[in-house]
């Protein structure tokens, strides 16, 4: 795909638009933008075919990827299921996680849920509403450090690797060590999994991983030094299109290429990832903390109070920590037939502090992510198109029910 990829139109689409984007155009060093744009053309059997562009993409200028890693984690998660199913695992049965190592905590329970009990297909649900922290860190732990990033390559997502849980000071040696799990039917155990230890460590060729002049330790001390970013997660904003695209279109690619995903799975994840957390009853979300497009960052910025358009739905999996704003999106508009893909990073920390959680996300990074969404969203309004895709597939049911 890299090869095909066009750098200058995202350019200057932007450059076009000096009142939207200038200000974070003349600092490119500053706020770190990466962006990756993907037009689907169908054919008259509504097979689609792919045209990338991108602007300042670089698998090795580092950028912390935050929740942006849960989407693998959901997908490779599921994945596992299908491969225990023999043993009589599935995404609804009560996970229990229990403890084995210094630092790891036990699952017993989820109050979130219907049922009151902890599963795969509810942390799912979780992560992909309101990028839940602790659901993704019980999906790592049942999946396992070194099959989740066995699994990133075996995709091709090459230039990526998840190393920690996420929000509990994961590394070093804790990192390494998953907790043992157990799988009940009723009150029957029907598989239990030991706690595991990846000794591996992912290297990878990057930059930027010295950042600022200073950050905050877990004592909330300024520290008069540059922060670093070694042995962190790393998703590529390339990655992480790859895998939605592999995600949302499993047909453009080989059989032997697609998640072994069922279909009840995709339904799962679609649903979840396009849905609103106010359309939610099981998780049930205080509207003051989550709106209706808390998590829709390439279209409606964060605005609480922004006007929903009732044809569009947005597939993503946005991320945001240390002043990196990031959102992959899968983008339709069923009454206008639009579609595509885009994927874009940005930051602002004007004092070059880390750690402090003061970063310019309303007055920069959630601007930019709504102008560049709207921007691409009114050139694929007016771009032509020969064949008009049949987006029937991503009609989800968004009723709430007891699940």
């Amino acid at each position: 795909m890299a090869q095909d990829t066009d750098t200058l139109f995202l350019k200057n689409i932007m450059e076009n638009k000096p009142e939207l984007f200038s200000g974070v155009l003349n600092h490119p060093q500053k706020n770190e933008v990466q962006i990756m744009y993907t037009q689907v053309t169908r054919d008259k059997n509504n097979k689609p075919t792919f045209k990338t562009f991108s602007y300042n993409a670089n698998p090795k200028h580092y950028f912390y990827p935050a929740s942006t890693v849960k989407l693998a984690a959901v997908i490779f998660a599921l994945e596992k299921v299908n491969q225990l199913k023999a043993k009589g695992v599935t995404a609804e049965m009560t996970m229990i996680t229990d403890s084995s190592f210094k630092g790891q905590t036990k699952v017993l329970k989820d109050e979130s849920a219907a049922n009151g009990k902890p599963s795969i297909a509810h942390y799912v649900k979780k992560i992909l509403l309101t990028s839940d922290n602790d659901a993704f860190n019980r999906l790592f732990e049942f999946i396992g450090r070194a099959e989740i990033n066995a699994k990133l390559k075996k995709y091709g997502l090459t230039h990526s690797r998840i190393l920690n849980r996420l929000a509990i000071g994961d590394g070093g040696e804790s990192a390494r060590h998953t907790n043992p799990i157990d799988f009940y039917q009723d009150n029957q155990l029907i598989y239990h999994q030991d706690a595991q230890y990846d000794d591996r460590d992912y290297p990878l060729d990057l930059t930027n991983l010295l950042v600022g002049k200073g950050y905050l330790n877990s004592k909330d001390e300024l520290v008069n030094e540059p922060y670093s970013f070694a042995n962190k997660n790393v998703f590529t904003v390339a990655d992480q299109q790859a895998l939605m695209m592999r995600l949302i279109l499993p047909e453009a690619f080989p059989a032997k290429d697609r998640f072994k995903l069922t279909a009840a799975d995709y339904q799962l994840i679609y649903t979840y990832m396009s849905k609103l957390p106010t359309e939610s009853d099981y998780p049930k979300y205080d509207l003051n903390e989550f709106w209706p497009t808390y998590a829709k960052m390439l279209y409606y910025g964060r605005e609480k109070n922004a006007i929903l358009d009732p044809d569009i739905r947005i597939f993503n999996k946005y991320g945001d920590s240390y002043g990196f704003i990031i959102d992959n999106s899968y983008f339709v508009d069923f009454k206008n037939k639009i579609e595509y893909f885009l994927t874009a990073v940005v930051q602002s920390n004007e004092d070059g502090i880390y750690n402090d959680n003061k970063y310019e996300y309303e007055t920069v990074c959630y601007p930019f992510m709504k102008n560049l969404g709207r921007t691409i969203y009114a050139y694929e309004l007016a771009r032509k198109k020969k064949n008009l895709p049949n987006l029937d597939k991503f009609r989800m049911d968004y009723g709430k029910s007891p699940n």
